[in-house]
């Protein structure tokens, strides 16, 4: 009966996994039937999804510099990898956002244009701005690395931040996820994954990994104020658009770190 009961317990954290993939990546994953153990816990293996982006993201950077490939192409495959795995689904939520923000509108309207599923021209000038800016600074790294745990950071970041600020108003999957989990134990395994991710990057990293970390926190502050005096409470969409901005701002913190340390 014991050995069932591990047996039924890895299961479930598999079909957990597999389904926190087919969820938040475009990684094929074997189908599993949804229950009520799966929502609780989803949230907890988001910052998986992040592992595997970084480690597709460090292969591609080994195979250029093995290959000798022009910096220009590096930089190409490092910004648009995260949004090949994803399938683009946090940069949805950075564009909805952006639209809403440019708008200017009371908080209700702004959760209107978040629903709206057209795009307006805000969403695609941030957009433009968004990759210019990641390609040019991918461009520009010399060893990425550390950047492997700061996609686990960001990821964990949003979940934690899901749990535990007040939600808008309105339904969609944010509220869903929030309201199935065992918010206690979610709330502990994501701080857990939180830690990881920035203690992992403070080793590796040295003082880039700080400031990166910095640099992570420093989003989050704003995604805070944002959430609360923009939007009336946190969604989907400001998630995905902290995620984005998150893994945007310890990239150019880690661009900047390299710079400073082969100028000194």
């Amino acid at each position: 009966m014991q050995n069932f009961e591990i047996l039924r317990g890895g299961s479930q954290i598999f079909q957990t996994i597999a389904a926190a993939f087919s969820m938040f990546s475009a990684i094929p994953m074997p189908r599993t039937p949804w229950n009520q153990q799966m929502s609780r816990y989803m949230l907890c293996a988001f910052p998986l999804v992040g592992v595997v982006i970084g480690l597709c993201w460090l292969a591609w950077d080994y195979v250029c510099h093995w290959l000798s490939l022009p910096a220009i192409l590096r930089g190409a495959g490092c910004t648009l990898l995260p949004v090949a795995l994803t399938g683009g689904i946090h940069l949805d939520g950075y564009a909805d956002t952006a639209d809403a923000l440019c708008s200017h509108a009371t908080p209700e309207r702004k959760r209107e244009i978040l629903k709206d599923p057209c795009s307006g021209a805000f969403a695609v000038i941030w957009l433009c701005t968004y990759f210019l800016a990641t390609f040019a600074l991918c461009a520009s790294l010399e060893a990425s690395a550390v950047m492997v745990p700061a996609f686990v950071l960001s990821r964990a970041l949003s979940g934690a931040a899901l749990t535990l600020l007040p939600l808008a108003d309105g339904y969609g999957l944010a509220r869903t996820f929030v309201e199935a989990s065992d918010l206690r134990r979610v709330r502990v395994i994501l701080g857990a994954e939180c830690l990881a991710a920035a203690l992992t990057l403070w080793i590796c990293g040295g003082g880039a990994g700080v400031l990166m970390t910095c640099a992570a926190a420093a989003v989050l502050l704003r995604y805070v104020h944002v959430a609360k005096c923009e939007f009336g409470g946190a969604s989907g969409d400001l998630a995905g658009w902290f995620l984005q901005k998150a893994e945007f701002w310890m990239l150019a913190a880690l661009v900047l770190a390299q710079y400073w340390e082969a100028n000194a």
